[in-house]
């Protein structure tokens, strides 16, 4: 029972971090407005949490879970069929971007607010953003093309600025776009020669 309540709290610590941060920065949300969101007491916050960049790193490890179940869910309904896979990444991505409050990627936040590179913070995003890379690795894996890992890199850089351009353009746009641009790098990639 008291395993259960402890957990509870920590997660509702997690979640009215996550709901600030993203809305307002990093760094402009501190401690005491998280610790009033949860309705809990300093006390227990420190009991789950050594410092605010903890809680930091769980709230991002928490965005990174949920952006990677929905990313390996995408893969694995195309069970193959890179397009497929495609449009359903493409078509979530409209449709985040396309929800009140969108403001991005919570990743590419994180790292303008934490440009040092040791920082637990960046660690947690420079880990997730090599998951990306990987899941874009395993996603072109069965096209058997000539780099995989360039067009892997390539689609994360796409990746990136769909992020940036829901936030900052026309969110209606940037699905079609995504897909659009996701397939030219792809049909680029299949006409480049296999090593002998």
């Amino acid at each position: 029972m008291i395993a259960t309540v402890q957990g509870s709290m920590r997660e509702r610590l997690i979640e009215a971090a996550s709901e600030l941060f993203y809305a307002n920065g990093l760094r402009a949300v501190s401690v005491d407005k998280v610790i009033d969101r949860a309705g809990t007491t300093k006390v227990t916050f420190y009991r789950h949490f050594q410092s605010k960049d903890d809680l930091i790193v769980a709230y991002l490890e928490s965005r990174a879970e949920l952006e990677r179940n929905g990313v390996d869910a995408a893969i694995a309904h195309g069970d193959g069929d890179v397009d497929a896979s495609l449009r359903l990444m493409s078509e979530h991505a409209g449709m985040a971007a396309c929800a009140p409050g969108f403001r991005g990627c919570p990743f590419i936040n994180a790292a303008a607010e934490y440009p040092d590179p040791d920082s637990t913070v960046r660690k947690v995003v420079d880990t997730h953003r090599d998951w990306w890379t990987s899941a874009f690795g395993r996603l072109v894996a069965p096209l058997g093309l000539a780099d995989p890992a360039a067009v892997a890199d390539d689609l994360m850089l796409l990746r990136d600025g769909v992020m940036v351009a829901g936030y900052l353009g026309d969110p209606t746009k940037i699905a079609a776009s995504f897909l659009r641009s996701c397939q030219a790098v792809i049909r680029c990639a299949e006409r480049q020669p296999l090593p002998n």
